[in-house]
This record gives C-alpha cells, structure tokens and sequence, in this order.
C-alpha cells in the first residue's frame, strides 16, 4: 500500500487541497474530498473522505460521471442483494486519468476512461476461462466496496478503457451497455430468433440496443407504456407489447403463430421471471439479466417438453467493454436518448430521495463532479 504518487504532493488549507503534477507544469486543483456515502437505506451522508490511496497496479482518477443505476436504486430502497450498509456508491462512472501509476497499462494523463467496475481475482476457475464477469470472489465497485461518489478514485489500470472520441456521459453508460451486451453474448441470438425482451427499464432497453443488431424479430414487454414507447419511438423496437392476459397471443400474432425462440427477462421479478418458462418456444432459451432475492420455481415437465435452455447473465467482461466502446464510436449505438435527470454530486442526499427514487419518468440520472 503506498501514499499519494511521489509525483503528486498535497498541499492545501482548511477547506482546498491541491494535486500538484511534480513532473509536468500543469495542475489539477480540487475541493476537499468530499464524498457521498448510504448510511443505511434511505439516508445520504455528504462527509469529507481520506484521500485514495494507491496499490500496486492502481490508477489514480478523476470522477466527472457517475450514472444511477437499478442497484444503487435497491440499495437506497434496502432491497439490493449482497450489500452491506454503509457503502458509497457509484460504479457507472466516467473519469479522467491523473496519475497512470505504476503499471500504467498504456494509459497516460488526461485520458478519458469508461470504468470496469468488477474487482476479480483473475485465478479462479471462471477468471482462468475468462469469465471474469463471475469470478468466485467478484467484488463490484459501490457494490461490495466503496465507489465512485466522491471526485478521486483508486482503479486498478486493467479495469480503465480509454477513448479518445467519447464524452464523460458517454463512458459512464458504457457499463449499464454491457450489462445489455453481455446477457445478448448469452442468448446467442441469429438472425432468425424471435426475440422477446421483457421489461423496459434501464437494463432492458440497453438488452434491446444490442438485440437490435442481431436482425432477430424482436418485441419487448412491460406493464409501462410509456416506456414501450420510448422504445418504439427512441430505439426502433419494431414490436412492443403490454403485458396483459392476451399477451400471448399478441406473440403469437407477431411471431407468424410461434412463441419466442428466445426470452430475456430483464426485470428482476420473480413473477415475470417464473413466467418465461411459458413464453418461450419448444427448443428455445430464456436468459435472466435481472436478479430477485427469493426463487424461481418451475414445472419440469414443462422444461423437459420444450427443451427449454435456461441461462443467467451476470455483468460483463473486458473485451465487451471495449466492444460496445467501439460501436459507440462508430455511431452504431446512439446514448442521446438515455439520460432524463442530471443533478450534481453535492446535490445527491436531496434530489435522490425526492427526485429520482420511486420516479416512473427517471430512466437515467447522471451525476456530475464539479471540479
């Protein structure tokens, strides 16, 4: 463990602290660390912090970004599975490298970087198949371990994909992206599956964006019309449906008189979820993107008829990061329509709780780290 870089030196007064750049002329002047942290479900503490302190391998950035999230939305409520009280949350995040540090990974300062929030061991058996995105000892930055509400930050420089095109909202989304990108990578989608995505929220629709260049027939479901709406007017979604008890034959109608070949529950509702196994073709396969403390029971004759293939999807690895950076980039992936609700840092323990928990209108919320 090692103290602020030798190339940086603190120095400030009783409310300003400075990063002073020992081998450049450039400096970078910040408030005092503040941070945001969840005391416990319902309530932001804004505190000062200690500084971030640098481990071999770490990086030392800049918040600008931080997107909310369903996870931090159940924190808040007390309903997020494997979560511990207090915590400062924050892992959509958008950051600037200040120092690259020891193992810089070809990273340098200055640049823009999407953060790959999950801290693995990289010697399990899932991160030595490369499935890193469920390593066994898998911690998730504002998940497991504090985040990135607060202006400075320790990464490691492995987990830091770089842009040069991208803004800071852009890269904050990249993370809710993979999540959408990854459970697609599961369901493995050709070009002549029907696909039944279900629910709209934030993780459904970045499931949609990835889903929409498979060329599959695709519809989505949820009980909200307003947000199937937004994904016939803002993504193109050719087919939505509302979930009501004619449902299934409104797929039917869609799929030529079949079922989906292939469903993606995104709603974290058992429900919703238990109810897939009824939706789905003979032959076909149901991926679970959302999560629900509790089961998810079904009738194994049903299962064994269709030959139903059952798959969850857990977060997203290295190479789907720098995927979906590149389609972005390229423009194949449009994030305008995303964001709702912006509001800054310091704002979070007033506009959380009144403006944006609970609100049916909040897609997305980006917080800002003034500098």
């Amino acid at each position: 463990m090692k103290a602020p870089p030798s190339r940086f030196a603190l120095s400030g007064n009783d409310d300003r602290f400075r990063w002073n750049l020992m081998q450049g002329e450039s400096r970078l002047r910040r408030p005092t660390m503040l941070q945001i942290s969840l005391e416990r479900p319902g309530h932001f503490v804004a505190a000062d912090g200690p500084e971030p302190v640098l481990q071999r391998g770490d990086a030392l950035v800049r918040v600008h970004r931080i997107g909310v999230c369903g996870t931090d939305l159940h924190a808040f409520a007390g309903r997020q599975p494997f979560f511990d009280y207090p915590r400062i949350l924050g892992h959509e995040l958008g950051v600037e490298v200040v120092d690259p540090g020891d193992e810089p990974n070809g990273l340098k300062v200055g640049d823009r970087c999407s953060v790959e929030p999950y801290l693995t061991c990289g010697r399990c058996v899932a991160c030595r198949r490369g499935k890193t995105n469920c390593c066994t000892t898998l911690k998730c930055l504002g998940v497991h371990t504090d985040g990135g509400m607060r202006p400075f930050i320790a990464i490691p420089a492995s987990k830091l994909h770089r842009s040069a095109v991208l803004g800071y909202d852009q890269l904050a989304l990249v993370e809710t992206l993979g999540i959408g990108a990854h459970a697609v990578e599961r369901a493995e989608i050709r070009s002549d599956d029907f696909v039944l995505v279900i629910g709209a929220g934030p993780i459904g629709l970045s499931v949609l964006q990835f889903a929409l260049l498979t060329g599959a027939n695709l519809a989505v479901m949820d009980v909200s019309e307003s947000r199937l709406a937004f994904a016939r007017e803002q993504l193109k979604v050719p087919h939505t449906v509302v979930a009501a008890p004619d449902a299934v034959d409104r797929l039917r109608a869609i799929g030529g008189g079949d079922l989906p070949t292939i469903v993606i529950d995104a709603t974290g509702n058992a429900k919703s979820m238990t109810a897939t196994f009824d939706l789905a073709a003979h032959g076909g396969r149901i991926v679970f993107v959302g999560i629900v403390q509790g089961e998810i029971t079904f009738s194994d004759p049903n299962l064994h008829r269709r030959e139903l293939t059952l798959c969850a999807s857990r977060n997203a690895t290295a190479g789907t990061f720098r995927e979906i950076i590149r389609l972005v980039e390229a423009g194949r992936i449009d994030t305008n329509p995303w964001i709702t609700h912006r509001f800054a840092l310091v704002e979070t323990p007033g506009v959380f709780p009144a403006e944006i928990a609970g609100n049916p209108k909040v897609l997305k919320a980006m917080i800002s780290v003034p500098a």
